[in-house]
């Protein structure tokens, strides 16, 4: 497979296989997070309306029907430091999603430190004054596609179910680590830079951080709220509230690196590895 192959449009598109590089639909939520089963663990305390085309999940959050028409607005349609504060016209939404979609491209074919925006403005067939009037430099178009990035990591942490003591428990564990799956690989190319502190900066690669460990916090209380709920079940657990929190951030990073592994075409078989990954975690928290 080569780098054209793999390349597929900005997160929220069809599948990298069924597109060409440079659409920017909105993210359709993965798949695997509608299947999930067992109690979810208590999301935000309110949720926005439901957008037309919404289906209402167990829960309350809505999810957003696929071929309904009815998208969420992708965070980084906003444009960079220059275009806060001002309301962007359709010509102008167009001309960020060019940008963003260019700056995708480039990114991956070249690497975070090699692109300049230059490269940008040429794939994007616009001029060096147009992309100023969106973004202040190249850092801050990265900054624009990683808040798509971090809103759909936020979402599948909101998610992370309470994972209970049994198939259902099982099932559903196997549903959000295919989901995380789904999440990474749709933005794979903004966020295999920004686990190079040195590539992004410092401000940038703190807030992939902070996500890092907001992530490791909710693995922690869904795999332990279930055995804190009867004295002999959080007994037979022996030390597990002790070492969760680093159990969970252990369970994390493997689950970072093999996703890092699948999105630079190392060919692992994927149906497998989501099974694997779950087993692992689920018998990390389970086991005496």
């Amino acid at each position: 497979m080569n780098r054209e192959a793999r390349r597929g449009p900005l997160p929220g598109g069809t599948s990298p296989a069924a597109t060409t590089p440079g659409s920017l639909a909105p993210a359709a939520p993965p798949a695997a997070g509608s299947s999930a089963v067992g109690p979810s663990r208590p999301g935000p305390a309110a949720a926005d309306p439901p957008a037309a085309g919404a289906v209402p999940r167990k829960g309350g959050t809505p999810r957003t029907r696929r071929g309904s028409g009815a998208h969420p607005r992708r965070p980084s349609l906003g444009g960079g430091t220059p275009a806060q504060g001002r309301e962007l016209g359709a010509q102008g939404r167009q001309t960020v999603r060019k940008l963003l979609e260019a700056g995708l491209v480039e990114f991956d074919e070249r690497g975070f430190q090699a692109v300049r925006v230059d490269d940008v403005v040429r794939r994007a067939k616009t001029s060096h004054g147009t992309f100023y009037l969106y973004f202040a430099n190249k850092d801050d178009l990265f900054k624009a596609l990683l808040r798509d990035a971090l809103h759909d990591m936020e979402s599948i942490t909101d998610e992370f179910p309470v994972v209970t003591s049994n198939d259902a428990g099982r099932d559903a564990l196997r549903a959000w680590v295919r989901s995380f799956c789904d999440t990474y690989a749709a933005h794979a190319t903004v966020l295999r830079a920004l686990s190079q502190a040195e590539l992004v900066g410092e401000a940038v690669w703190g807030d992939g951080l902070q996500l890092f460990f907001r992530l490791a916090e909710a693995i922690t209380q869904g795999m332990t709220a279930a055995a804190g709920t009867g004295t002999a079940q959080a007994a037979g657990n022996g030390g597990l509230a002790e070492h969760a929190e680093l159990t969970a951030v252990a369970c994390l990073m493997m689950l970072e690196r093999v996703n890092y592994l699948l999105s630079v075409e190392v060919r692992l078989p994927m149906e497998e590895m989501v099974d694997r990954l779950s087993a692992i975690i689920y018998a990390a928290f389970r086991s005496p």
